[in-house]
């Protein structure tokens, strides 16, 4: 049970206000009590249009149903049924050509390219990891990883073998990056040293805006042996990280949003530490220092030694019994995430942290899964509303859109239009983006396999889109547009081939899962000069909206029984190994084996399109529902066997009926059809809150 105590007419649960009085209004809010009246008359203002809103998405979604549901059989009239679309104000007429005005943007974010981290707010060590994830070593990069094209590293310490072929790799880009590098001070590259210049330390190179260090140190144990004394290749790596309150954490109460609060705080405040055991030894981790070096001309300068950080708010949908409205409902959660970490922004725009995040002055907030223009422009009124709570200057807090929805993605230069003067960050996502044109067409027919998404047309469309709209509406220089998630990270060697990709699409972000995919994926960021790749895409016309509308339904399928019992047993093993650690374990985003044992990166986005694709073809008959529960107690056993030496996991054979995670995932497929836009959060959030009541 949530103990609360009244504050402002609101019901706040007790541990939020400890927090908020203890910690968060220290030193940078004049008054307790007024906070609260200005949050009980924040909420009281928006929460009521955040339902409206709400609303407005289950009639627009009850007409798209409706329409498909009159054209049963029949193949869909692109023209007929844009003119739908439009009748029913799913899309919005474009807006006149314009450019965003967003002032006082971190160049991390508006001038300079290069990969992005995503960690849940609820882990302090990882989130730490991640801030620190600015510079990666490339030797260790290489060495740990399958890039490196060499045999396994040898068991019983250093294999001298493997550790001549990473420095050979690693050689090969700086050859390719910084052609004179080993002329040293004589490089055209050379930016910065250390120590002195007669025997310098390190030797810092910048290339397309990243920066690369050679470490010098004679008498390590690599650089003994090496020719020129290089102990070292130091990559320049995350920019940016994406510190997560929504896809990644399961935050279900006051306790665990006041968790994420505070590592968010304490990020903010430049303190928040970790302690943790590692081969027996505890370590401390605290946020790296920034780096000081010397440049050629023999003045001093600093680089950040942190990746400049966002955070990211849930949406709209979910609310939160951490606080309770005059009514005695729960207070719309994304309320709430706006309110409390712009609060623990103050502490750094305050400059008394001893280390800064923002130098510019800004709070980056990231808010997904907005449908349309009108909900992103709810958020910007909501922004000023934070602002003026908070005494700052408008446009103070930046936000980043995630376009991963498809009324988004039809209507995204409308979208940035409504947050002009604030946006900082535009990215596309897959996994959501496919789970919404599923629900979204739900009744259209049977979606095809899962695996075939990425061939089709819309798909193609979307991701140029965001590219070339948000070049259009003038993001170059000003903000991020970025891309999505590398999904194994187990898998650097496939990254290495594949991911470059993203920033030749024009992209000056991308997701990578680990600070070493960061420094790995960094790589590309040498190979492709994404600004001029930039400029070649602005001369590009936007893809059609007829294509992205395109909907993937199977016309004249002729699936084999085996062919549906596969993709129901890879739709319900990823679906079970998620969910078990989300319910049993609070855990939001993990490494999960696939059906061929492969862990990939596990979110509520890939739960969302694998349980809608399953209800889509449970709705139109493909399969039955005793074919979906047979693969669904197939694949209990074999992800309990997947977690069998796992400690804290609790096995879900033989008695699913009473098991809290097995029922959780069987009502994602089940419920699928009813759920809001097909999120997977309300089921999570019930299943895992009736967990944490059984476990305690």
């Amino acid at each position: 049970m949530t103990d609360y105590l009244d504050r402002g007419g609101l019901s706040v649960a007790t541990e939020l206000v400890r927090f908020v009085e203890g910690e968060a209004l220290a030193g940078v809010h004049p008054s307790i009590d007024a906070f609260w009246e200005d949050l009980a008359a924040l909420m009281a203002d928006f929460a009521p249009r955040n339902r409206d809103l709400l609303d407005r998405r289950e009639a627009i979604q009850t007409q798209i149903d409706a329409w498909h549901k009159a054209h049963t059989g029949q193949d869909i009239d692109p023209d007929a049924y844009q003119a739908m679309l439009r009748e029913i104000g799913y899309l919005v007429a474009e807006p006149a050509p314009f450019a965003v005005t967003t002032q006082n943007v971190d160049a991390e974010i508006a001038t300079m390219a290069g990969p992005q981290l995503v960690v849940p707010a609820l882990n302090d060590r990882f989130v730490l990891n991640a801030a620190n994830a600015r510079w990666g070593s490339l030797y260790d990069a290489f060495y740990g990883t399958d890039a490196l094209d060499a045999p396994p590293a040898a068991p019983g310490g250093f294999d001298a073998q493997r550790g001549a072929a990473v420095i050979a790799a690693a050689r090969g880009v700086l050859d390719s990056a910084i052609p004179d590098w080993a002329s040293f001070f004589a490089s055209e590259y050379l930016v910065g040293y250390r120590g002195t210049r007669e025997n310098p330390s390190a030797y810092l190179y910048r290339h397309n805006g990243l920066h690369i260090e050679v470490a010098i140190d004679r008498g390590h144990p690599i650089g003994k042996t090496d020719p020129l004394g290089i102990s070292d290749v130091i990559m320049e790596s995350a920019l940016t990280a994406i510190v997560d309150l929504e896809d990644s954490v399961a935050a279900v109460d006051a306790q665990d949003k006041v968790l994420g609060y505070r590592n968010w705080l304490g990020l903010m405040q430049g303190t928040l530490t970790a302690e943790f055991d590692k081969g027996g030894v505890r370590h401390t981790r605290a946020l790296a220092d920034d780096a000081q070096w010397m440049a050629t001309d023999g003045t001093s300068f600093t680089l950040p030694g942190r990746s400049l950080l966002f955070v990211r708010n849930v949406g709209h949908l979910m609310t939160t019994p951490a606080v309770l409205l005059t009514d005695g409902s729960e207070a719309p959660e994304g309320l709430l995430d706006a309110v409390m970490t712009s609060l623990c922004g103050l502490h750094d725009l305050a400059g008394t942290a001893p280390i800064r995040n923002s130098r510019t002055g800004s709070i980056y907030i990231v808010k997904p899964k907005m449908h349309g223009p009108d909900e992103a422009a709810f958020t910007d009124d909501l922004f000023n509303a934070v602002e003026d709570m908070l005494g700052l200057n408008r446009h103070t807090i930046k936000v980043g859109v995630m376009d991963e929805e498809r009324r988004t993605s039809a209507n995204l230069a409308a979208c940035i239009h409504a947050v002009k003067g604030r946006i900082a960050f535009i990215n596309t996502g897959f996994l959501d983006r496919t789970g919404d044109e599923m629900h979204t067409s739900m009744q259209a027919g049977a979606m095809i396999r899962k695996g075939d998404m990425k061939a089709t047309d819309w798909i193609a469309a979307y991701e140029a889109r965001n590219v070339i709209i948000g070049l259009n509406c003038g993001l170059q220089g000003k903000a991020q547009i970025g891309k999505g998630m590398w999904a194994a990270p187990d898998r650097m060697a496939d990254m290495l081939v594949q991911k470059i990709g993203h920033p030749q699409a024009g992209a000056n972000t991308a997701w990578v899962p680990s600070p070493t995919a960061a420094t790995l994926h960094a790589i590309h960021y040498h190979q492709c000069d994404v600004f001029a790749r930039q400029r070649a895409l602005m001369t590009q016309a936007v893809p059609p909206l007829a294509a992205l509308l395109t909907i993937p339904v199977a016309r004249g399928r002729n699936w084999s029984e085996e062919e549906i019992i596969a993709e129901l047993e890879n739709n319900t093993q990823g679906i079970l190994g998620y969910v078990v650690r989300w319910i049993d374990q609070g855990i939001g985003c993990s490494k999960v084996p696939d059906m061929h044992d492969v862990g990939l990166m596990e979110d509520r986005a890939t739960l969302r399109i694998s349980s809608q694709h399953i209800a889509n073809w449970l709705l139109h008959g493909v399969c039955t529902a005793e074919q979906v529960d047979g693969a669904l107690l197939r694949m209990a056993a074999k992800v309990d066997a997947q977690n069998a030496s796992d400690r804290l996991y609790h096995p879900m054979v033989p008695d699913t009926t009473h098991n809290i995670a097995y029922q959780a995932a069987r009502a994602l497929i089940f419920e699928g059809v009813s759920q809001p836009s097909g999120y997977t959060e309300p089921l999570l959030h019930q299943f895992r809150s009736q967990a944490k009541r059984v476990l305690a």
